[in-house]
């Protein structure tokens, strides 16, 4: 584990529009849920809204799963914890939303309920195969 993403996993993160499993945690009950996501500068931004959210205002800490595969076969993992910011500004929102929408070829308004989250990362783990 390390606490700084290497540029090999930085490559993995941004190579294509790939599902994360981000997951909370409250009272001691785990919640994963797959999320969309861009990387840029030991920063995941993601758009949420729901119990993800909830969670994530009563309890920052989070993790993050992404997993590439290729016909059932994982070609790598990449395994994310950091601490969440939950960012309270409309245009911010809106700018992160298209750079997401665009990433996973959506309509760029899409999902304009939700809000954005910022999630500082503090540890990497990773593995090739």
């Amino acid at each position: 584990m390390t606490t700084t993403v290497p540029d090999t996993v930085e490559s993995l993160l941004t190579s294509e529009p790939l599902m994360a499993h981000l997951a909370t945690c409250v009272e001691d009950r785990p919640h994963v849920a797959p999320v969309w996501y861009l990387y840029e500068d030991n920063v995941v931004e993601l758009v949420t809204g729901g119990k993800k959210l909830a969670n994530i205002r009563e309890n920052p800490r989070v993790a993050l799963s992404i997993q590439k595969d290729i016909d059932g076969q994982a070609q790598w993992m990449v395994s994310l914890l950091g601490t969440a910011t939950v960012v309270d500004d409309q245009a911010a929102f809106r700018a992160a939303n298209r750079r997401i929408n665009d990433k996973y070829d959506a309509n760029e308004d899409a999902y304009e309920e939700n809000t954005l989250v910022r999630i500082s990362i503090s540890t990497v783990n990773f593995q090739t195969y």
